[in-house]
Formats: structure tokens, sequence, C-alpha cells
């Protein structure tokens, strides 16, 4: 790591970035290098982030969080646009130009819920969350939106119940083994395991004509602490509520997608909207579940899909029939994105660009007002730099984006909108979503490790005093993987993860090809009320995060990446860091194809040789499972030849920094570089986007077409895999061994510059 520092160090137009008087010696403790600065402007960084740091007040993130959940502040509430004057307001007050962009985007609201068993007993779910004395704005069911999942189909069915776990693809294939079809059945699913949206996605493609999703206690109730109030998680009634747009299509508005969702703006029909569920689905309590698994008969489910209510978990279907009825109003809303802008001194025209989001299902406390606070008083404290006369080189742009919940409305609309402008300027996107006591939590572009790192480095960890990297790696060491262990004791580095969907990152990375991060801390709150009435204020300040010192603490890291990335002389960028994770990425992809091969070959073998072992007990009703198609030795040389291709240019790239560690870059050198650097990570999409579903050009990273927030790297190979698909899975290595030599000639540019070509 520090070997590449000293290199990119050197890359200045002004000075000997690093030269040998500097790095003659170890840096002292109190001056360790600053990717993409000379000695002299990393000093005055430094003061500048101390400045930085002295004005972060955690009053302020308390007291803005109590105004921002004061009420329910869904998109197209009242109390959304009030939220939304509010931080604009601060945003002027503290020195930035700011503007509210409205879009008017498909938000259905419930207007009939109904759950009912009508066989072998009769019983009504109750579908609602009651006021808690403890949390004071439990009470304010009036203006709550109900438990339910947004985007769901109205429908009236009524059908056996079958209990299918997860309810992922997986799921289903155990059920066959049972002999359980769930054809015109309705189906009941536990949260986890897969994004909500996925079950009943893979619910339909098995013929079922509706779909409950219940909060098993196992996942995020007793089992894990204390239920609300005593604890924090969650109590018998709390539901989760959400989304079920078919996202891995595409975020964002359901009737525009691909264009900005504004009052002018070309709709489809609904009916041809992609993106809506084919089955009605709705979100219930374990309270509200647990008659309906009583009701349940039929083979007992196996150990793993066992959730810790009080009953025995049975497969189904029946004898439990269960009618679910569902209307919803079908209405637009407009969505209210708050935009801050600081204009850049020296490059108004490459824009750093920090988001999160500000409405939220209820109260949102958690869940996004907790990243929401943090952002504001990390640009609250760059305003007061401001204030004192700094200014930054870079554009800094601060956005408070509208119905994420839904389906990241407002940010893929203000994506989609100025997609054109953003291609051209923007450096870098940086998200924040959720935060709370924990370990950092951070993933992204993988050109941007090296520079996490440093910032992780530099940001002290309030609960140990060591800094937040050094907490992270200990985590790593304990619980790693054999790989991510061995670098952790080493001491160097962390990885950061690839990044799926699920926040507001996707339109600018997955869409447009822009770096991007997405951090918080996470792990130490008892978080059971996610997307519930009880995500309160009362809450988090019990159970989270009680003195914000880690909403501080990530406005500490938010507010380093964006003073770094915006003071750079040289873009802090690693092609290295990058190069050697897509290797990794195609070692898993070419074992995929061989496990694939030899897990066909066992099955095959011993369904032949009849050694399959069904079950423990001898009078299961178990059938083995299906003969899997042979899988042919694939042609993946081409994807091979492409990481190759990279890493051969990667180490051009890095003896080219060696060779001009001597010879400063010229202004115009510098400026060329700073623009390849940014612009390189478009080299990774393609227009043409994934298999199936265009929106998503990044080909590097992809929510995943059956894991909906779980990322898929390599995704046009990984999938066709992991679905048979084997003449795709040679085509696409095809496409991505091209795209990946595309990335590397965008290398090969950047060390074309050092060489002063």
């Amino acid at each position: 790591m520090f070997r590449m520092l000293r290199r990119l160090l050197a890359l200045s137009p002004a000075f000997l970035l690093g030269g040998a008087a500097a790095f003659a010696a170890p840096p002292p403790p109190a001056a360790p290098p600053l990717l993409g600065f000379s000695a002299e402007r990393a000093a005055a960084q430094r003061d500048l982030e101390a400045r930085f740091d002295a004005v972060l007040r955690a009053d302020n993130l308390r007291t803005w969080m109590q105004r921002l959940t004061a009420h329910p502040h869904p998109v197209g509430s009242p109390w959304g646009k009030e939220n939304a004057d509010f931080m604009a307001g601060l945003f002027r007050s503290w020195g930035y130009e700011v503007a509210i962009e409205e879009f008017q985007v498909l938000f259905p609201t419930p207007k009939t819920r109904l759950v009912e068993l009508l066989e072998p007993t009769r019983f009504t779910a109750r579908l609602a969350e009651p006021a808690i004395p403890e949390d004071s704005t439990s009470s304010q069911l009036a203006e709550a939106l109900p438990p339910y999942n947004a985007y769901s189909i109205d429908g009236d069915v009524t059908g056996e119940l079958v209990f299918v776990n997860y309810g992922t693809p997986a799921d289903y294939e155990e059920l066959a083994r049972y002999g359980i079809d769930v054809r015109g059945k309705i189906v009941l699913a536990r949260y986890g395991g897969s994004w909500r949206g996925i079950k009943p996605k893979v619910a339909a493609e098995h013929g079922a004509v509706g779909c409950l999703i219940y909060s098993d206690p196992r996942e995020d109730g007793y089992t894990r602490g204390d239920p609300y109030p005593k604890g924090g998680y969650r109590p018998e009634h709390g539901t989760q509520r959400g989304s079920v747009a078919d996202m891995p299509f595409h975020p964002g508005d359901p009737l525009t997608p691909g264009i900005g969702a504004t009052r002018d703006a070309k709709r489809l029909e609904r009916s041809a909207a992609q993106t809506l569920t084919k089955i009605p689905v709705l979100p219930i309590s374990w309270a509200d579940a647990l008659p309906l698994l009583q009701a349940l008969a039929g083979p007992m489910a196996p150990d793993a899909w066992r959730g810790d209510l009080p009953t025995s978990y049975h497969l189904g279907p029946g004898p439990a029939k269960v009618r679910l009825k569902l209307e919803f109003n079908w209405q637009q809303v407009t969505a209210y994105d708050v935009i801050a802008k600081l204009r850049g001194s020296k490059y108004p025209d490459q824009w750093i660009v920090r988001g999160n989001h500000h409405d939220g299902w209820v109260h949102g406390a958690a869940d996004p007002v907790s990243g929401m606070v943090a952002v504001l008083e990390e640009a609250r404290a760059v305003g007061e730099l401001a204030k004192s006369g700094w200014r930054p080189q870079r554009t800094l742009v601060y956005a408070g984006w509208d119905g994420e919940e839904p389906g990241l409305l407002g940010s893929t609309e203000w994506a989609e909108t100025h997609a054109r402008e953003l291609l051209e300027k923007a450096v870098v996107y940086i998200n924040s979503d959720s935060n709370s006591r924990g370990l950092l939590d951070v993933g992204g572009s993988h050109t941007l490790e090296a520079l996490v790192n440093q910032v992780a480095r530099d940001v002290p960890d309030p609960e140990t005093g060591a800094s937040v990297g050094d907490r992270l790696r200990a985590s790593a060491i304990l619980n790693g993987a054999p790989d991510v262990r061995a670098e952790a004791r080493e001491g160097k580095t962390f990885r950061i993860d690839p990044l799926g969907s699920g926040s507001d990152y996707t339109p600018f990375l997955q869409h447009l090809g822009i770096a991007a991060l997405n951090i918080g801390y996470e792990g130490e709150g008892e978080y059971g009320q996610y997307h519930s009435i009880y995500d309160s204020f009362d809450h988090y300040t019990r159970f989270m995060d009680p003195d914000f010192s880690y909403g501080v603490t990530l406005a500490k890291t938010g507010g380093r990446l964006v003073l770094r990335l915006s003071e750079a002389e040289i873009l802090p960028f690693d092609f290295q860091r990058l190069s050697a994770t897509i290797g990794r990425y195609v070692g898993e992809v070419v074992k995929l194809a061989d496990d694939l091969r030899d897990e066909a070959t066992e099955r095959n073998r011993r369904l032949q040789e009849r050694t399959y072992e069904l079950t423990d007990d001898p009078k299961s009703s178990l059938v083995p499972p299906k003969a899997l198609d042979p899988v042919p030795f694939l042609n993946l040389a081409p994807l091979r030849n492409g990481a190759d291709t990279l890493a051969r240019s990667t180490r051009a790239w890095e003896k080219a920094v060696e060779a001009r560690a001597d010879k400063p870059l010229t202004t115009a050198e510098a400026e060329a570089l700073n623009i390849l650097l940014f612009r390189a990570e478009r080299a990774l999409t393609r227009a043409a986007g994934l298999p199936r579903r265009p929106w998503f050009q990044h080909q590097i990273y992809a929510p995943g077409f059956y894991t909906g927030y779980g990322v898929k790297t390599l995704a046009p190979v990984r999938e066709a895999l992991e679905q048979r698909s084997w003449k795709e899975a040679e085509e696409q290595a095809v496409v991505l061994g091209e795209v990946l030599a595309g990335y590397a000639r965008e290398v090969d540019k950047a060390t074309a510059v050092l060489a002063g070509k």
C-alpha cells in the first residue's frame, strides 16, 4: 500500500510529491502520507480536517433528528415536504446554493388489507402496530402508513397455505423434494435470506397466487434480545413495511424507466410497468403469522427452516386455507430532492456528490434520519470552513433524496434527468443511509479502496480510541475469511465490499458508471424496528447511538472523503486495487464453473448408483433431487484474457508512476490525468446493459436477479453459470473480456500522460 502511495504522491504539477528527502526515513506517526497530496499540501489538508472536526457538534444531530422524525414522512406526505424545506433552509444558512427539484412518481398506498384464515379454524389478522406508551410518536397511527408492501398489485385471492422458508429459488427446490407444488396456493415466507421483493417474484414464477411475508423472532425479535420497549428488538405486532418492486430490472419510478419523472415526462401505462409484482403480497407480524403456522399440517419443515415461534413448523399445503385481499390507491405524488452546491474555486466542473435520503416509511429515525443528520452536520462544518475564507477546489454537491424507500425514486430520477451532465462532471458519489454504534461498514468502487483505508486510519473510534480502520481490521482477524484474516494480520489494509443495490448509490454507479462509496457504522445497536412505526427518536436514543458519537464519526468519515477528493492534486484513484479485485472475481467465476461440473457429476453418480442419502428418517417420503445436466468444459478464456490485459496495463501504469517520481507533472498533464482517472469507471459500463435488464450498465457490480440487494460481481457470466445457461456464459465471457480490455485502454491513456505522450 505505502509503496503505491509514494508513487501517486509523486504526481504533482507543482511539487516533487514525496521525493527522496521526504521518504528517506519512515514518516512520523503524526503525519502519515495522504494519497494524492504533496508533503506541503498534506500538512495543509490535515489542518483543514482538524478545523473541520473542531466544529462538529453531536447536539445538532440530536436536535435535527427529533425535528425530522416528529411525524411520519414518506414520499408525498406533508411532513416529507416540510422536512425538505427545513433542510433547504439549513443549507442556505450555511452558504450553499440550494434548489429543491421535484419529480412526479407513482407511489401506491393501501386502501384495503385483509388476511383471513378460513380453515381449519377462523382467524383475522390484526395488521396493525399498537401504540406503546414508552414511545411518544407511536400513537400517530392516523398519520402513519399501515404495514404494506409498495408496488404489490391489487388482488383478492384464496388458497391453501404453504410455508416456503425465505422463499428463495433454493427453497422451492427443497419443496419439490417433498413433492410440494405451490401452484394455486398462497405462500408464507419469512423475512431474511433475500431481499423482500424476491419472495413474491419467485412465488409467482412457481405459480402461487399470493404471498405473505412475516418477521420471525429468530431474525430480529425476542431471540436476539428483549423486545421493545424493554429492549430494542421487534415486538409481537411490529411489522416490516417495504417495497417489493422488481428493482433488479430497474429502480426508480415504475412508469418512467430510463428517463427522469418530470411533470411532462412520457409515462407507461401501469399495465406495462415491468417492476410491479405479478401477485398480491403483504407483510405481517409474527403475532399474525403464528395462527397461520399453527394451522398448517403436512411434512415438518427441515431444521434450517424452523424459526423461533412456539409452534411446529409444518410445510403444508393446508389444511390452512387463507384469503388475501388488497386494494391500493394508485397515485402520483411529488418527490422533493434537496440539492445544495458549494462551487469549486479551481475545478468547478468536477463534482463530488454526497447524499443520503430523507424519506422514511414512518418516522424513520435509524433509516434514514440517522445518516441524514450526520450528512447535515458534515455539510454545516464544510460551510463553516467556507465562511472562514476557504473554498473547495472542486464543486461539492450535497443531496437529500426523497422516495428512496419505495425504490430509489428521488436519486434515480435526478440521475436520469441530469445524466449527460453527471457523466461529464461527477468525480464520485458518496452515499450513506442508516447509522448506529459499531464498526465501519463500507462498500464501493475498488479504485477508491486505498482512499477509504487512509481515511479509516485517520478517524478515531469513539468506543475504543483506536482508529475505525484498526477496529475493522481486528474484526476481520476474528471473523473474516482466511485470505481476509491474513491481510488483516499484516496490519496493512482492509477490503471494501462490492455494491449490489438497496440505496441511492445504484443509479450513479450501476447506471452511469460513476465511482461510488456507501459508508456507515453498524453492529452494536439493538435494531429490531426496521421499517416499523417504532423506528423512532425514542427508540434510537435508547438503543442505537444514544450520545450520537457515531453520528459525529460518520460526519468525520464522510467529511474526510469529500475534502480529500475535493482538494487532491491528483485524484486518489487506484487502478491496482481494482485490477487485483477483478482478478479475484475472475478466479471465483472459473471456480464456480468447476464446482458446478463437480456437483453435477457427483449428484448424477449417486443417483445412478442409488446411494443418495435422502434423509436420516427411514420413513421419509422425500424424493431424490433431479439429475443435473452435465456441465461442459466452458471457454472462459476471453474473460481471463481481459483480466490479464488489465493486469499488464496496471503494471505498466505503476512503472510509469515510478519513472515520474522525480519529475513533476505540468499543470496540463495533471488536469488531463485527473479527468482520465475519474472517467475511467465509465469504461466498465455497456450501453446494452446486462442481459434482460439493460438499465444496469455496469458490468462488474450489479444486484443479483434473484438476490435483489445482494451483489453479483461479473454478473453477466456469474448469473449465466448459476442459471446453467452455458452458451450465454461463454458469450458473456467474450463481452466481459472486451469490457476489461476497454478499461485497460483507459489505464494505458493515463500511463501515456505520465510518459509525456
